[in-house]
């Protein structure tokens, strides 16, 4: 058995054998698979598919690659939170602290950017001195005492994962079906929760641009958390617009943070992050309906207990708590400057995916695995689609670190936009559960 094998049966559309694919992937974290490899075969899965089969041995075999967690004994309902990627979807800082706000723990492990869709570790990482590599004992033991943890891959968990992953995201590998739901779900299945929400973009700033591939992806992780023996759900939301007003990772941390005060700027974003965590509280049997977890989570903004536990997690993780309290100490970019509508009219279009990849030309994600993020840069999005619009009105504030990076994402930031001479409906934001 050897790679280049593996790589040419995959090529001719063959299905993998459970033990090639684990002779595979456990190649790959070793490093006895070198990257070119790697990309080969993930370019080959990208185009020739894997069956469910295929699918849940590799999800097991990425598991495996490293320690598993039980969290038996130590919080035996918690839940996690998996978005499949987008723009401006900083969810998980609202949701996560909500939700821990509710008595419900929540053992969260995250990723950094994907191609043009944001990380919830580059988001964190805005905040001094975050710590978001923890070990699985660091992991245990603040979930044990606290009730809230989020981290990265480590070296101890999912390790085949985190190394896939960093490769997918500067290979033009990242849109596959099995590459997607195996990456979630070996993250989660990993880290041992029991109750998984999954949050499946639909739309032109998603991964899965159709309905009908975003219910594709979301059967099939459901299917796989079932085989495993975990509980999961997965919500089918919009995003042909970018979700709330901010993208970008400072900036997208300073409008969690404001909602988790209490302000409602971003009707889409409350609302997608009230059902969420709704979802979330109901699953973990802290409310008898969701109706009344939606109670619940909108009472811990109120009281300001939900912000309160994003404060207790960035202090328990090393983060400096004080820019949670003033917003102004996040650095500014060097260039802030506002770009206006072109024409009259009503929004007919916000492409996300243009957005997105307007952060990146920025600085706010990455183009090789060696890139360094710009935490300050990124974009404000003025309107939403279907507002009425007047020739010369700002339709987003750039932050920009240099002139040609901010010419190159304000021609980009242009052509996402389209104008309509008649009334144009918003946009839904939730298409179906799947359970």
């Amino acid at each position: 058995m050897n790679a280049v094998d593996i790589i040419i049966k995959k090529r001719d559309s063959k299905a993998l054998t459970d033990e090639e694919i684990r002779f595979f992937i456990d190649g790959y974290t070793e490093g006895k698979i070198p990257d070119y490899q790697a990309a080969a075969w993930a370019m080959a899965v990208l185009c020739r598919g894997m069956t469910a089969r295929e699918t849940t041995a590799l999800t097991r075999a990425m598991a495996e690659s490293g320690e598993m967690v039980s969290l038996k004994g130590i919080a035996d309902i918690a839940v996690d939170k998996h978005s499949t990627g987008g723009v401006g979807d900083k969810t998980t800082l609202i949701v996560q602290p909500i939700v821990t706000a509710c008595g419900l723990p929540v053992a969260k492990m995250s990723g950094r950017g994907l191609g043009f869709s944001g990380g919830t570790i580059d988001k964190f990482e805005s905040i001094p001195g975050m710590r978001l590599n923890l070990s699985k004992e660091e992991f245990l033991n603040q979930l044990k005492q606290y009730g809230t943890v989020l981290s990265g891959q480590s070296a101890d968990l999912a390790p085949a994962d985190g190394k896939l992953y960093a490769l997918r995201d500067v290979t033009g590998t990242v849109p596959s079906i099995p590459l997607i739901a195996s990456s979630i779900m070996s993250k989660k299945i990993a880290a041992g929760t029991p109750l998984i929400l999954l949050d499946v973009k639909v739309g032109n700033g998603a991964f899965m641009e159709t309905l009908e591939k975003a219910e594709k992806l979301a059967r099939l992780m459901v299917s796989i958390g079932k085989k495993f023996g975990r509980s999961v759900k997965a919500e089918l939301t919009d995003m042909n617009q970018p979700l709330g007003y901010a993208v970008g990772n400072a900036l997208e941390v300073q409008e969690a943070v404001r909602m988790l005060r209490g302000e409602k700027s971003a009707p889409d974003l409350y609302e997608h992050c009230i059902e969420s965590s709704a979802l979330m509280i109901k699953m973990g049997k802290k409310a008898k309906s969701v109706d009344e977890a939606r109670h619940m989570a909108e009472d811990a903004i109120h009281t300001g207990k939900a912000l309160e536990s994003l404060k207790l997690l960035v202090r328990l993780q090393g983060g400096d708590v004080s820019y949670i309290d003033d917003l102004a100490k996040f650095p500014k970019a060097p260039i802030i400057r506002d770009l206006y509508a072109r024409s009259d009219g009503w929004l007919s279009e916000i492409n996300a995916r243009m957005v997105g990849e307007a952060s990146v030309l920025l600085g706010a994600g990455r183009v090789t695995k060696a890139d360094r993020i710009d935490h300050r840069v990124g974009i404000i999005v003025h309107h939403k689609v279907g507002d009425p619009i007047k020739k010369g009105m700002p339709l987003f504030t750039v932050h920009a670190n240099n002139e040609e990076k901010l010419n190159q994402a304000a021609e980009l930031l242009n052509n996402a936009c389209k104008y309509s001479e008649s009334e144009v409906e918003k946009l839904p934001q939730f298409y179906g559960l799947i359970e």
